[in-house]
């Protein structure tokens, strides 16, 4: 019956074609998007100091932060480095200081004592992301942070008793270095994105460069047919069913894949993105990127449809965030039920973490001219999921909802699930920066937006 939810469960078979990228690892080691990020610690001091008190003795002060930061470090090893550590007195000079810190993504300043404001306005100089851990009884550095916030300065705060506060701190530093470290192919043939893609490099650092379908055509020509009939077969084995692909469009879609993952390595990229509709239509991309997308992205590495590079850095940011895969989707209002179908022929199986459990999926064709394959995934019929997309470099979208099922209908894209929303009719009504939102199951909100003040975006709710 049309527009009812699919009864498969997600755990009727246990063989996800993710399942070997997975057990391989989930980036390629050693590439620099995946090494911890760089946080210089510092620590800020008056040269005759009053408040917390006359006596303070620094060293020892530093030394008690230390050893708790290293504590910090131990538990988040993977996501983080902290460098440095020294303390800058009133009057030191700054800007010899910010030379000194290297290729840092990050500061992780100290306040040990008030009166240091004339230290404060050199500071406010450096541009590289600043976050302030106050502590009760410290300094009063709080106000210009606090200031620089509602400025626009890529700077945060907060003032705990606490250090397992900073914590929630960790893997937006972690974020700020995989977006920076990120490299992002687009294959095209207009440059219309080039404009676009200087102005996401200068927000955020990102390498993104431009690529010929023919270096793809000659990837998928060169790639190993044995291999790739192999992983062919049991990508077949694992669906729940196949309806419309041939046994040869299939093998295509997986030596394609090959091919992605081959130009990827040669590049030392992450992520591609393709106009893909309109390359298959001209005959330049020899298969759909469905189904290499759908195990990139259970791989964490990016693939994105349609040469979306904003979707494209959605994907990057909170993935580095959440650990989850994204969806790029195409949203369907349905305003008398307060829900937003999220449709699309792409998917990947790990939705709940990329080192989790995989959805089960049956292999279809790509809706939009019933060729090549496609991956209809059966996501996880419930949970909060967290809705986002740069409009642009300065200004992210964001809205949540709450999953209710997947959907089966002959209409719209292979992978359809409902979300109940706060306010389909207002986001509806307001709509703006292109089609495509991306999905990603848990709520993110809070953590986008803290990252949004350390890399200079807004956060827009939708809803």
């Amino acid at each position: 019956m049309p527009d009812a939810p699919l009864s498969l469960t997600r755990r009727q078979f246990g063989f996800s074609f993710g399942a070997a990228a997975l057990a391989a690892g989930q980036e390629p080691g050693g590439m620099p998007w995946a090494e911890p990020a760089q946080v210089r610690k510092v620590y800020l001091a008056t040269t005759q100091i009053t408040w917390p008190r006359p006596d303070l003795d620094l060293n020892q002060e530093r030394a008690g932060i230390e050893a708790r930061l290293a504590e910090i470090e131990r538990r988040h090893s993977e996501r983080v480095r902290f460098t440095g550590g020294e303390i800058l007195r009133v009057g030191d000079n700054v800007p010899a200081w910010a030379a000194r810190m290297g290729d840092a993504d990050a500061v992780l300043v100290i306040d040990l004592t008030s009166g240091l404001s004339p230290l404060m306005a050199e500071l406010r100089k450096v541009e590289t992301p600043m976050l302030l851990f106050a502590r009760p009884y410290s300094g009063w550095a709080y106000t210009d942070f606090a200031q620089w916030r509602a400025a626009g300065k890529r700077a945060d705060l907060t003032s705990s008793s606490d250090f397992g506060d900073l914590d929630a701190w960790m893997p937006l530093f972690h974020a700020i270095h995989h977006l920076r470290k990120s490299k992002v192919l687009i294959v095209s043939q207009g440059q219309s994105a080039r404009s676009q893609a200087e102005a996401f490099t200068r927000q955020f650092g990102a390498e993104i460069g431009f690529l010929p379908y023919a270096e793809l055509k000659a990837a998928f020509d060169a790639a190993d047919a044995r291999k790739a009939r192999q992983e062919a077969e049991a990508l077949t084995r694992g669906a729940l069913r196949v309806v419309e692909p041939s046994a040869r469009e299939i093998n295509d879609s997986v030596r394609f894949y090959l091919a992605v993952k081959d130009v990827l390595r040669r590049e030392k990229a992450n992520a591609m993105t393709i106009d893909c509709l309109g390359g298959f239509k001209r005959g330049d991309l020899p298969a759909y990127p469905c189904v290499a997308w759908s195990k990139l992205n259970d791989e964490g590495l990016y693939g994105v449809c349609e040469a979306d590079l904003p979707s494209t850095m959605t994907q990057i940011l909170v993935t580095a965030i959440s650990g989850k895969p994204g969806f790029v989707s195409d949203p369907v209002f349905d305003v008398s039920r307060n829900e937003i179908i999220h449709a699309h022929c792409v998917s990947a199986t790990c939705m709940e973490g990329i080192r989790g459990a995989a959805s089960p999926y049956i292999l279809r064709s790509h809706m939009e001219d019933n060729k090549g394959v496609s991956v209809q995934v059966l996501v996880p019929g419930s949970g909060r999921v967290t809705v986002a997309k740069f409009a642009s470099p300065q200004k992210m979208l964001l809205s949540t909802g709450e999953v209710c099922g997947n959907v089966d209908d002959a209409r719209g894209c292979r992978t359809k699930f409902r979300t109940r929303v706060a306010g389909a009719r207002k986001m509806l009504e307001n709509f703006s920066g292109g089609l495509h939102r991306v999905v990603f199951w848990g709520d993110h909100t809070e953590q986008i937006t803290r990252l949004g003040r350390l890399l200079g975006y807004q956060t827009v709710a939708e809803m």
